[in-house]
């Protein structure tokens, strides 16, 4: 069977794991050595060359997943950003990046770029002339990320790729809210994806490591400055990521499943203001989504009531956790003003569309059941703490 006709928890499970050739056990060995020989081998390998064998089999997994020819694995999320964005950009090159960005993202761009003479434009809005309008005659990277954090708005994959080839520029997207169970770019034209693993790929909160994935010639291109920039990942946790990605399929769909029927009754709710999800009808980019994504992902946001204090509300819950970062297979939240787009200043916040009192809502694995008691009771303490104070 070919390797792209494979099943998606085919693939999770089984593509890039290791033999064990000594005891032959079922899983991938560890080898943690960071210091391998010179002499008379097909491959010197080195930790930060990003060639060890469990860094090698992940990445084989990780191409596959997302339909590649290769990829690497980094650190982090930003360090897989950082170097994949300098690596097409230099001194004298500009990029445009939709206006919807991860907030270290975005600070990224804003506080580092300047420094190496990379001039950026944001874009207006998500529309393919949006983006073509903010184009120069040494634009070299498009930037793209979608579904975006925290507002779930979505970005036309083809679109954006049709533009990026017109004009002769590098695409890339970060890929994380979406995971690879629900959207492969590469496969609308897309030329470099990017994941933050810590999330869907890990999925336990329990790990940090970035993702890259695209064609053999770019991901030589990203190689050659990740090798001096030092961004690799140490094998432990290589090995770790490998055994939380076998189950990714099976609890990506679950956390689809959860996280619309969380919609939905969030948006029933007289108590909520807003919802936040690509996969209601109402969402003004479902159409697109449905087009190019095969679930609509586990991440939505909503807005209380303006009468009700969004701290209180979270600090009120007992089973959701509030919590940094998302994609556990537990339910958490969290408040993007007070972290994830802390560094944006009030006014990019607000020209964002970030209220202070959206809550980003991290769908878990558990009975709806009881992530829906758990918000109704949380919202009944809010009440009675208003009644109280009148």
């Amino acid at each position: 069977m070919a390797q792209n006709k494979k099943g998606l928890n085919t693939v999770c499970t089984h593509t890039g794991e290791l033999e064990d050739k000594t005891y032959k056990g079922a899983i991938s060995p560890l080898y943690m050595s960071t210091s391998y020989a010179f002499e008379d081998v097909d491959v010197k390998r080195y930790p930060r060359y990003f060639n060890t064998p469990n860094q090698v089999g992940l990445a084989i997994k990780i191409a596959a997943l997302e339909h590649a020819e290769a990829a690497l694995i980094f650190g982090s999320g930003m360090a897989a950003i950082s170097t994949s964005l300098l690596a097409f950009l230099r001194a004298g090159d500009h990029i445009v990046l939709q206006k919807t960005l991860y907030g270290g993202t975005y600070n990224l761009v804003t506080e580092e770029f300047e420094k190496f003479g990379i001039s950026y434009s944001f874009t207006d809005g998500l529309h393919a002339t949006d983006f073509e309008e903010k184009i120069q005659n040494n634009t070299k990277v498009i930037y793209i990320e979608t579904p975006s954090n925290p507002l779930l708005t979505i970005t036309d994959l083809k679109a954006v790729a049709e533009i990026s080839k017109k004009h002769g520029i590098v695409s890339m997207i970060d890929n994380t809210f979406a995971s690879p169970v629900n959207q492969n770019p590469l496969d609308f034209g897309i030329d470099v994806v990017i994941h933050s693993a810590t999330k869907y790929m890990g999925g336990h909160s329990d790990i940090c490591a970035g993702a890259v994935a695209s064609s053999e010639e770019n991901m030589q291109q990203i190689f050659h400055l990740a090798k001096n920039l030092g961004g690799s990942l140490s094998d432990y946790t290589v090995w770790l990521l490998e055994r939380s990605i076998k189950t990714m399929g099976i609890r990506v769909r679950a956390q689809n499943q959860n996280a619309q029927r969380m919609a939905e009754y969030l948006l029933s709710n007289e108590d909520i203001d807003a919802v936040y999800y690509p996969g209601l009808p109402s969402h003004p980019d479902h159409e697109i989504a449905k087009s190019q994504m095969k679930g609509f992902g586990g991440m939505l946001s909503f807005e209380l009531k303006p009468k009700f204090d969004a701290s209180k509300f979270q600090k009120s819950l007992e089973l959701i956790k509030p919590s940094m970062s998302l994609a556990g297979v537990e339910s958490t939240t969290l408040s993007p003003t007070l972290t994830s787009h802390s560094l944006l200043s009030a006014e990019e916040r607000k020209r964002q569309g970030i209220a202070d009192g959206l809550i980003r809502f991290s769908v878990g694995i558990e009975e709806t059941e009881d992530l829906i008691h758990d918000i109704e009771q949380a919202l009944r303490k809010v009440k009675e703490a208003i009644k109280l104070s009148i």
